[in-house]
């Protein structure tokens, strides 16, 4: 749970406050791109410090956010705010074969997350991220985390998460320490998102990528 004594930060409610208000009604809000200050900035640690009505608030305009952009994650350093808290949605496509192992996530609000590797598997894929828009590169990651976080009551909660929900998992965790995705991807996979669909998505596994950009998987 998060602390008894801890007080509202006024200042900081009130800043939430008109930040969700820049989204209008639609509740939709702009996302910050790589190159603003914020999303190399490690968050802080949140222990209640908005008020439950601001922070259902603010979950909800993040959820609309993230589904409208489209994406399947959103961390509050994308939307300019640094607090430790990020949210998490995605679905079983049609395609029961994908080798990325994407499976079902239900919505998650992720407050103060962290995870550990277990074992030493790992997959590289293409991936992509809403701050750095237009472009994917391969990225490799841990195939199995243990993962732990708060919800929005605070209550402590630890997942085993696998394959494609284990990197989003890791993906907007690492947002939250100022770490982007392209940090650690293969530099020589940087691709536009339309040249992917061009030439690279017909096979999810990037081996023909490596071959031809040069990139050791």
């Amino acid at each position: 749970m998060f602390a008894k004594n801890q007080k509202v930060d006024l200042a900081l409610n009130r800043e939430v406050e008109q930040l969700i208000k820049t989204g209008g009604k639609e509740r939709i809000l702009p996302i910050v791109q790589a190159g603003e200050p914020v999303l190399r900035q490690q968050t802080v640690r949140y222990n209640g410090q908005l008020s439950r009505k601001t922070l259902d608030k603010l979950i909800e305009t993040m959820r609309i956010t993230m589904t409208e952009a489209p994406g399947v994650g959103l961390a509050a350093t994308q939307i300019g705010l640094g607090l430790s808290l990020a949210v998490l949605e995605d679905h079983v496509r049609d395609d029961e074969d994908d080798p990325r192992e994407i499976g079902e996530l239900p919505f998650h609000v992720i407050i103060n997350p962290s995870y550990e590797p277990v074992g030493e598997e790992t997959r590289s894929f293409y991936e992509g991220c809403l701050s750095f828009d237009g472009y994917q590169a391969v990225r490799r990651r841990w195939l199995d985390i243990d993962a732990r976080w708060q919800d929005e009551d605070g209550t402590w909660h630890e997942e085993r998460l696998h394959g494609w929900p284990a990197r989003i998992f890791q993906h907007e965790t690492d947002h939250l320490s100022g770490e982007l995705y392209i940090d650690r991807a293969e530099i020589r996979s940087l691709t536009t998102t339309e040249n992917l669909e061009d030439f690279w998505c017909e096979d999810p596994v990037p081996t023909e990528a490596a071959e031809e950009l040069g990139f050791e998987l």
